[in-house]
Formats: structure tokens, C-alpha cells, sequence
């Protein structure tokens, strides 16, 4: 009995150590839970919904159009203002190597005065060659499109695209001091001639463009004189009678 008693009191005290500890174990878990839960919940109040945010302004640079389409439109625009100033620089810079002359520039006039002009602007042209055997006429270079007059007034007799190795030409018979005299006027720019056959055309009267048509070797005019039927050397002849 007294065995019985002893290992009663034993058991009793361990069951008094133990169920307080495992009643301790057991709240633990709840408690670490509770403590996460909470931290999640009040985490996920500091949330800024869709609602509550600002967005930042959209950087457009300098335009001021607000949809896709303006934007489009207006980067369209500023585009072809670009490619135009740059054509604008290139043709400016053409002009200045001796490039292609506009049609702004047709409003020249022959140089001289009187009966006999030049047939080109003075100081657009040099001489690479004149009438010698072989050649008929004299070669004045000068850049494509330069503008090409009537060295006197007289009937158109030839006005062609195709005029023998002569290329774009036109031929102008006239009268001069009592003499006959023809013109010619050869491998201008297809398309340039300003002058039909048959028609009547002053001294200095733009006629068409210098070009590279025909049998040439470069952009110049070939420019032939005939007086009464025979050929003259077209500088002299000109720094004779031009006024």
C-alpha cells in the first residue's frame, strides 16, 4: 500500500509539471498566427489602390497635341519642314558649286544690246574650244539649266529634241547689217526649248537650257554662226557685234 501511495504522489507531481508546459506549447502557434494574420492585414491596408494613384504627366517634347493621332500628325509636319529646309540647304549649295539653274533664274537677260546679244549670261561660261577643222562652233561651258538666248531676232527654222548629233537645238535665221546669219544652238536639256519652229524671236529672247544631250561630253552649249552661208568663229564674231 505504501508503494501504491508513493508512486501516486510520483505520478501526481509529474502530471502537475507536464500539463502546464503542454497547455504553454499550445498557445504558441495561436498566438504567432494571430501576430502574422494581423501584420498581413495591417501591411495590406497601406496599400495605394488604382483609384488613389496619380500617374505621372506623359513627356511629349514640344508638341502639344494630347492623342496618338495629334502626336503622329504633328511629328509628320515637323518632318517635312526638316526635309525641306534640308532641300533648300542642297540646292543652296548646288548654286554654289555652279550646279542647276531655277527657273527664278530665267529672269536674266542676254548680255550686249542692239542687233547681235550674247548667248549666254556674262561670267557663266568659259571656252573650251572654237570653230577649228572638225568643229563647227564654239563650245561655252557652262552649268546644266543655264539659260540660253537668241543671239539676234529672227525665224526659228529648226526647234528639235532630236536634231542630228546636235542633240535638243534650235536654229534661228536672221538678217543682219544686210547679211544673212544663222544661229545655232545645240545640246540643251530635253524638254527646255521655249521656241517652236516658224515663230519670230527678238535679240535676247530665252530660247532654253544649257544641257548634255546629243554627242557632247559635259554640259555646255555648242554655239555655231554663219554669215551669207559660211562659218565664222562664233567668240570673235560676237566680241564684234554685240553691243
Amino acid at each position: 500500500m505504501r508503494t501504491v501511495a508513493i508512486l501516486g504522489a510520483v505520478g501526481a507531481l509529474v502530471a502537475g509539471v507536464a500539463l502546464p508546459a503542454l497547455a504553454s506549447t499550445k498557445t504558441v502557434p495561436s498566438a504567432a498566427a494571430t501576430t502574422l494574420q494581423q501584420m498581413a492585414f495591417d501591411d495590406a491596408q497601406s496599400l495605394v489602390v488604382a483609384s488613389e494613384a496619380t500617374s505621372a504627366p506623359l513627356e511629349r517634347g514640344t508638341y502639344s497635341a494630347t492623342t496618338p493621332d495629334e502626336i503622329a500628325k504633328k511629328k509628320a509636319e515637323e518632318a517635312a519642314k526638316a526635309r525641306a529646309a534640308a532641300a533648300a540647304r542642297v540646292a543652296a549649295s548646288s548654286g554654289a558649286r555652279g550646279g542647276s539653274i531655277s527657273n527664278a533664274d530665267l529672269q536674266l537677260i542676254s548680255a550686249g544690246s542692239g542687233a547681235v546679244r550674247y548667248p549666254l549670261p556674262q561670267g557663266s561660261y568659259s571656252v573650251s574650244r572654237t570653230l577649228s577643222g572638225g568643229h563647227n562652233g564654239a563650245d561655252m561651258v557652262a552649268p546644266a539649266g543655264t539659260p540660253i538666248f537668241a543671239a539676234t531676232g529672227g525665224v526659228v527654222r529648226v526647234s528639235s529634241e532630236s536634231h542630228f548629233g546636235y542633240g535638243v537645238a534650235v536654229v534661228i535665221d536672221s538678217v543682219v547689217g544686210g547679211k544673212r546669219v544663222s544661229t545655232l544652238y545645240a545640246h540643251m536639256i530635253n524638254g527646255s526649248r521655249a521656241v517652236q519652229a516658224g515663230q519670230t524671236v527678238e535679240p535676247g529672247q530665252f530660247i532654253g537650257k544649257v544641257g548634255n544631250t546629243g554627242r557632247s561630253y559635259g554640259a555646255h552649249l555648242h554655239f555655231e554662226v554663219e554669215v551669207n552661208g559660211s562659218l565664222v568663229e562664233p567668240i570673235g564674231w560676237l566680241r564684234a557685234n554685240a553691243g
